[in-house]
């Protein structure tokens, strides 16, 4: 009889989603994804400083997911996204120097949308692998404009890739993307299409357009953070202008849906990374960005479809960015075609009314540069072993140490269970993050103050000569430097390096493997300031070696776009000119490949921004 009862619901929610999908065609998906905008950062949660009504207007008129938890940086909740699994089990442990990369036996739900027949896009932050087969190309795309690192240093006139090429596009950057999201609607609005566009604000750096600004630039700070008096004012408005640009952007693509009529062939969401990337206010929550508090791991998740998903739809229950594979992919009646078992939950059925929100209790690992916390439904394990009852505390206040001990017990048990499931060792808690402006620390990747994590180092070599993608891009984040040489910045993401000098030891070298034995053009990416022209740079892979002479200066100055925060631990950015150092035979095989400087007519060779291999016909 419960086997009967089971069959008639399953019966009825494809009958359900079939009357969704409509009989004319499949609908289409468009995905935002935020920067670093946290819970507090919208009118919607309580937010006096911020307008943001398109934003607003889209939570209600589909589904608001309630408590739906993301990671604490920005690369692995775009992995969990993209497949459905705990980032750590596809490899993505950081957000550079190859940390980002997702395992290349991961699969994507966009390849299964492309098997479907979709026609998928991305224009934004990739940040899960730069050279192919980790590039979005190779996993599941089929357009791409952006960035794949996880930071970029220019917003304003800003070097983008398009499909495997450097381009220089021309305004603001989230501008740029957006119109080329909206161009790919309209160039795909008589097909099936999925159109992610994960925006790269409000990241630093904090540059956003003059209007914008004026809006805000003198406007009080009422609604305090974490920080207290300690908080960036300035800061706190630019992330304010940055959010109402984004708001206004978002506006902009669901009026040329509507004026497509695809507003009710198209399922739309919302939603971010990691929690706000400063200690502005956040509607009380504990923790930032990079902390694996409810601060820095709570998002908003709004789904819209009208017509399907019924406006002022509330998901209660636990959810986070594994869930998104298995429920968008169940809303667009697309089978999925996972290559490993998921951890996420499908929520398709409760979205469309088809099935009453009665999951069984679950639990969630938030994971993050050797520091492990769990949450369940009601509590919050952190990542010291402290434990939270968030029932009677949301906010995370205080502990329930001696009063829930047993509880506590069982949650840490659990927890190093999953961690020796996925690193083949039992977790030990961490102490706790210290206060900003407490104690200092070291800065990671994203330029600010870090707990001191055990440093992951991630041996994968940077893959090099593919005939279906001949152009690699081997950037100074993937580098690294040797003797006096050093990135421009604390954050590698968006770096160059400097001050390479002619001693012995000042070199650059990337661990990379050759797939294809040939003759590969070699260009960099170099400025040379006046009086250092003349040096030999001086390539070396294997047994084969290349040289050549800098001849001639370049040198324009550093961008100062349109900051209105100084910048901290990233670097002012400047034009980078080609040049060709010439032709090489590289064997196939892992190996290293070298750079060095030789005779240096001046204190420092060039600044090189990345090295670029062509793998020739």
């Amino acid at each position: 009889m419960r086997s009967l009862v089971s069959g008639f619901l399953l019966l009825a929610v494809v009958l359900a989603q079939a009357a969704a999908r409509g009989a004319e065609r499949p609908a289409n998906l468009l995905v935002f994804l935020a920067d670093d905008a946290g819970w507090g950062d919208y009118s919607l949660h309580g937010n006096r400083g911020v307008r943001t009504p398109n934003l607003d207007a889209l939570a209600r008129s589909g589904a608001q997911f309630e408590q739906f938890f993301v990671c604490a940086l920005c690369a692995p909740t775009r992995a969990e996204f993209l497949t459905g699994r705990y980032h750590s089990r596809g490899g993505v442990l950081g957000v550079s120097e190859g940390q980002e990369r997702l395992n290349l036996d991961e699969n994507t739900f966009a390849q299964s949308l492309g098997s479907a027949g979709y026609r998928n896009g991305i224009f934004g932050k990739w940040h899960n692998g730069s050279q192919w087969p980790y590039h979005p190309l190779a996993r599941g795309f089929h357009e791409f404009v952006g960035y794949t690192s996880g930071h970029w240093g220019e917003y304003f006139d800003a070097p983008l890739e398009e499909n495997g090429r450097m381009i220089r596009s021309k305004g603001f950057i989230v501008d740029v993307l957006v119109d080329r999201a909206v161009g790919f609607i309209e160039q795909n609005r008589q097909r099936p299409f999925f159109c992610y566009v994960p925006l790269t604000t409000p990241h630093s750096p904090f540059s956003v357009p003059e209007n914008y600004w004026q809006r805000h630039a003198k406007a009080a700070v009422e609604q305090r953070g974490s920080d207290g008096q300690a908080e960036d004012l300035n800061l706190t408005r630019c992330v304010w202008a940055m959010m109402e640009h984004l708001d206004d952007c978002v506006g902009r693509v669901l009026k040329r849906l509507r004026d497509l009529g695809l507003e009710r062939d198209t399922v739309v969401v919302w939603f971010s990374d990691n929690g706000p990337n400063s200690g502005r206010w956040n509607g009380g929550l504990k923790g930032r960005k990079g902390q694996l508090d409810e601060g820095g791991l709570k998002s908003p998740l709004w789904v819209s479809w009208p017509g399907h998903i019924k406006a002022g739809t509330r998901i209660k229950s636990l959810s986070a960015a594994i869930d998104l594979r298995p429920s968008l992919l169940g809303l667009l009646g697309v089978k999925d075609k996972p290559v490993k078992s998921l951890d996420g939950r499908d929520w398709s059925a409760s979205l469309l009314g088809a099935a009453s929100e009665s999951a069984a209790p679950r639990e969630l690992f938030q994971y993050n540069g050797g520091r492990l916390s769990l949450r369940t439904e009601t509590h919050r394990l952190d990542a010291a072993g402290n434990l939270y009852d968030l029932r009677s505390d949301p906010l995370q206040l205080a502990e329930v140490n001696e009063a829930q001990f047993k509880l506590r017990g069982e949650l840490a048990h659990r927890a190093s269970l999953w961690h020796r499931e996925v690193f083949g060792s039992d977790y030990l808690p961490q102490p706790a993050a210290p206060k900003p402006g407490k104690a200092k620390a070291p800065r990671g990747s994203e330029g600010r103050a870090l707990r001191s994590a055990p440093r992951f180092q991630d041996k994968r070599p940077y893959p090099v000569g593919f005939r279906e993608f001949p152009l690699t891009m081997l950037e100074a984040r993937d580098g690294q430097p040797h003797g006096s040489v050093r990135r421009s910045s604390a954050a590698p993401n968006c770096s160059y390096f400097v001050n390479w000098g002619g001693a012995k030891e000042d070199a650059i070298s990337w661990e990379i493997e050759v797939m294809e034995t040939g003759r590969y053009e070699v260009v960099l990416d170099q400025a040379c300031a006046p009086g250092n022209e003349g040096c030999t740079i001086e390539l070396q892979c294997g047994d084969s070696r290349l040289s050549e002479v800098v001849p001639v200066s370049w040198w324009p100055p550093l961008k100062q776009g349109e900051d209105r925060v100084p910048r901290k631990g990233e670097s002012l950015m400047r034009e980078f000119k080609a040049f060709r150092l010439g032709t090489v035979s590289l064997s196939a095989g892992r190996q290293t490949l070298w750079l060095r400087a030789r005779g240096l007519r001046g204190p420092e060779a060039v600044q090189l921004r990345r090295l670029n291999l062509l793998l020739l016909p």
